[in-house]
C-alpha cells in the first residue's frame, strides 16, 4: 500500500511543482526610485527550476554598482537567493520566510548584509532590503522599486 501511494503521489502535479512559482510575482523589470534613470532589477521568470536576475545602479551616466542574483533550490531542497555584487564569487542566503507577496533569505555568517528580502507593496510597486550588523551596528537599508516595461 506504501508503494501504491508514493508511486501516486509521484505521478501527481504536486510532486512535480515548481518551488519557485510562489516567486513568480518578482519576475519583470523595477526601476530603482529616487536613483537616476537606468538604474534597474530585472528577474526572469522561473524556469527550469532557477530564477535569474541582474541589477545595475548608474551615477552620472555611469554604472557604479551591479549584481548577478539567482533563486534556485540548493544542494538540500531549500530555496537559496544567491547574489554576486560587483562579480564577487557567489554567497548563498537560505529562505527563512515566505508569504504571497514576499520572501526573506538569511545568511548569518556573511558579513553584510547577513538578510535579503523582497516584498511586493502593489502590483507595481516592491521593496527589497537588507539587513544585519556592520561594526556591530544594526543597519538596514531599503530599496523601493516601480515596476517599468523591460527595454
Amino acid at each position: 500500500m506504501k508503494l501504491l501511494v508514493t508511486l501516486l503521489f509521484a505521478a501527481s502535479p504536486l510532486a512535480h511543482a515548481d518551488p519557485l512559482a510562489p516567486l513568480a510575482w518578482l519576475a519583470g523589470c523595477w526601476a530603482q526610485q529616487g536613483r537616476e534613470a537606468g538604474s534597474v532589477e530585472q528577474w526572469m521568470a522561473p524556469a527550469g527550476g532557477v530564477m535569474l536576475g541582474m541589477a545595475r545602479t548608474l551615477k552620472q551616466g555611469r554604472v557604479v554598482e551591479f549584481e548577478f542574483m539567482q533563486l534556485r533550490a540548493g544542494a538540500d531542497g531549500q530555496l537559496v537567493y544567491i547574489a554576486q555584487p560587483q562579480g564577487r564569487p557567489p554567497t548563498e542566503f537560505k529562505l527563512s520566510s515566505q508569504g504571497e507577496a514576499q520572501a526573506q533569505f538569511d545568511n548569518p555568517a556573511h558579513d553584510f548584509p547577513q538578510r535579503v528580502s523582497y516584498r511586493l507593496v502593489a502590483p507595481d510597486s516592491l521593496v527589497a532590503r537588507i539587513e544585519g550588523t556592520m561594526n556591530g551596528k544594526a543597519r538596514g537599508i531599503d530599496f523601493p522599486m516601480q515596476r517599468t516595461a523591460c527595454p
